[in-house]
């Protein structure tokens, strides 16, 4: 099984780049204070940097937003998914602790201000393709039980003919979603040319946080223009 990214996507988003980390093995069944703290830390430094601050004119964003407009998204109405977390921590509501992995993949999103996803990858029926939607595709948001249909033509993740994240870094399913018995775990960090350097570093802390705290395997990649698939 892959990651692959169309083609057609970098023809419309050529500096597009992915940092890809995989973690086999986790038990993410138990509390991990540690990860915890670390989350309330990323919290904490973020409130402070972001002082004065509004996220829609923060330069780590700016290529997201510029990127989600050229795409036809509305970045106000369908920030990415830092810029969403960042909007709710200033405003002062709680960020919810949900598991551990998914809160290590917010505290390392939150440090890095990088948009970061985690898939489980045995929930996948097919490659995690990072594409353009197409007749068929359907999504179950967080909360529901039933499928919405998805226009051709969005930025999307998914696997077959089920999207797995809307408008490319908006919001993921609840199918595929991490859960305490997932065991094998597939974290992309989207960015383009101008972020490669955070993302290199994201992408390092996110490995040693993992196997620091859980233990497991993991092995790391990137997907870009010249390497447009990774094997899960």
């Amino acid at each position: 099984m892959y990651f692959v990214v169309s083609s057609q996507v970098f023809a419309q988003m050529p500096t597009v780049c992915f940092g890809v980390v995989a973690a086999y093995g986790i038990d993410n069944s138990k509390p991990v204070p540690a990860i915890a703290k670390l989350l309330q830390t990323a919290i904490s430094d973020l409130q402070v940097a972001m002082q004065g601050t509004s996220p829609k004119d923060h330069p780590h964003f700016a290529p997201y937003r510029q990127a989600f407009q050229q795409l036809g998204i509305n970045p106000n109405k369908y920030p990415s998914s830092v810029e969403a977390m960042t909007k709710r921590i200033i405003k002062g509501s709680d960020l919810p602790s949900i598991n551990p992995v998914v809160d290590l993949a917010n505290a390392v999103s939150l440090r890095f201000m990088l948009p970061m996803g985690a898939h489980d990858i045995d929930a996948l029926q097919d490659d995690l393709t990072v594409r353009f939607a197409e007749a068929g595709d359907s999504f179950i948001p967080f909360g529901a039980d039933q499928p919405e249909t998805v226009a051709p033509g969005e930025l999307v993740y998914a696997s077959g003919d089920r999207v797995r994240t809307r408008r490319w870094i908006w919001r993921q399913s609840q199918m595929g979603s991490i859960q305490p018995e997932s065991k094998n775990i597939f974290f992309p960090i989207d960015g383009f040319a101008v972020h490669r350097d955070r993302i290199k570093q994201a992408q390092m802390t996110l490995k040693d946080l993992l196997v620091q705290h859980f233990s497991c395997q993991t092995k790391s990649g990137w997907v870009d223009a010249h390497n447009q698939r990774w094997k899960l």
